[in-house]
């Protein structure tokens, strides 16, 4: 979700056309403009002129992007120009599109069915999965032996198992896996481990018509065993989307629904809580008072944020910035609803033994990273520099992925974090 918000208006600027529009960017719109070697006076003194002008091109970089950034959506009058036998092209070309788009939600929606119906295929798999992790049943022959044959691909020094060695159950499975995935290692904290150490096991479910209005969307399950933090024994987030796809042929998210969490008493893992002396001025007597303020938690995570209605912008009921972070807020929680449907679940053994930080790490494209200004220190040799926690979200690899393995945000090796 996004809003193009109107920075400024103009008349005498002309929004890009396939007429006025150069076919690459000018220098000083790719921040090119400056000269890499200073010019130097006879006097050896710094050049106040080349400073000066600098400082007006920046000024007049900033005023047309404001500028032109006011214009998008708005028209340049291009299309309105030409003859009206053009515009009755133009206008089929719109039907034509038009019937695209509804091929493309038919699309959309059959893959969707299909993904449906392997959910049912895989259902017994994941319930076979479930009882190895609980230890509630023994492995087979087959599946140790397929297990045996991925492992030597995986390594050719590997071992087999003695076969007569008893299976155990699998401890903190599932928060182990959380962990290794790149995002949502850097949302568990400490305090939330207690708790997902009796999550177990993650499942998905997809909509029914009657249950989401007709529009589609998909349901996580996270099961918990009785434990000290709150009564749920299962907490659940549903994804709802909008029943037309979006302008890039996929489903848009409409919004979050999450289950209430029925915490116990001191055990509010989204809460901090504090003593506050206070003082009454009437009587100067003096009480204890304890307050709770909201703090980081995956659980949160059930929590979602609400999208704010369409004028809200406009009507004064939210700040632009506000707005921003709402929505960075809300693309980050559909992105961990989209991997853990996507990633976690129908791959949870690879994240508990670390094998797919290595899948995500392949994933990422040279075009992620950035060259630092040339004044900037070499991190990597900067005893000052910034830990890889103090980076913002750009700088890191990859989008809202986490580290894996270890404490919540510790950036741990690929080969570090695979179960030994």
């Amino acid at each position: 979700m996004s809003a193009n918000v109107p920075i400024s208006q103009s008349n005498d600027i002309t929004a890009p056309t396939p007429q006025n529009t150069p076919l690459t960017h000018a220098p000083i719109a790719a921040g090119l403009s400056r000269p890499t070697v200073p010019d130097i006076s006879e006097d050896a003194e710094p050049n106040e002129e080349a400073d000066n002008a600098d400082d007006v091109q920046e000024a007049m970089l900033g005023l047309v992007q404001g500028r032109l950034a006011g214009l998008v959506g708005k028209s340049s009058g291009y299309i309105e120009s030409l003859p009206d036998e053009v515009k009755k092209s133009v206008e089929a070309l719109k039907g034509v599109q038009s019937k695209q788009n509804e091929l493309q939600n038919q699309y959309k929606r059959e893959c969707l069915e299909l993904e449906k119906k392997y959910l049912e295929l895989q259902k017994p798999l994941y319930e076979r999965r479930h009882a190895l992790i609980s230890g509630s049943a023994q492995p087979t022959e087959e599946e140790l032996e397929r297990g045996n044959q991925q492992s030597l691909k995986d390594d050719p020094d590997h071992v087999a198992l003695d076969a007569s060695t008893t299976a155990a159950p699998i401890p903190e499975f599932w928060l182990t896996a959380l962990r290794n995935h790149v995002g949502l290692a850097e949302i568990i904290t400490d305090r939330d481990a207690g708790a997902l150490k009796h999550l177990t096991d993650i499942s998905i479910e997809y909509l029914t018509a009657e249950a989401s209005e007709g529009k589609p969307g998909f349901k996580l399950i996270f099961t918990f065993s009785p434990n000290e933090y709150f009564e749920n024994e299962k907490l659940e987030k549903t994804y709802v989307y909008q029943e037309e796809v979006g302008y890039t042929g996929d489903f848009v998210y409409d919004k979050a629904i999450g289950t209430e969490i029925k915490w116990k008493a001191e055990k509010d893992l989204t809460k901090e809580f504090e003593i506050k002396k206070q003082r009454n001025k009437n009587t100067n007597r003096t009480r204890l008072v304890r307050k709770a303020r909201p703090t980081e938690s995956f659980f949160n995570f059930f929590s979602p944020p609400t999208p704010p209605g369409e004028d809200a912008l406009e009507n004064g009921e939210i700040e632009e910035e506000e707005l921003d972070e709402l929505e960075e807020k809300l693309e980050m929680d559909y992105q961990i609803g989209e991997d853990i449907k996507e990633k976690i679940i129908p791959r949870a053994i690879d994240y508990f033994t670390g094998k797919a930080l290595e899948y995500d790490m392949m994933d990422e494209d040279e075009d992620d990273y950035e060259d630092l200004d040339d004044d900037e220190d070499d991190f990597e040799d900067d005893d000052d520099s910034e830990s890889d926690n103090d980076l913002p979200a750009a700088r890191r690899r990859g989008p809202p992925k986490g580290r894996g393995g270890g404490a919540a945000g510790q950036k741990v090796d690929p080969e570090e974090c695979k179960q030994q």
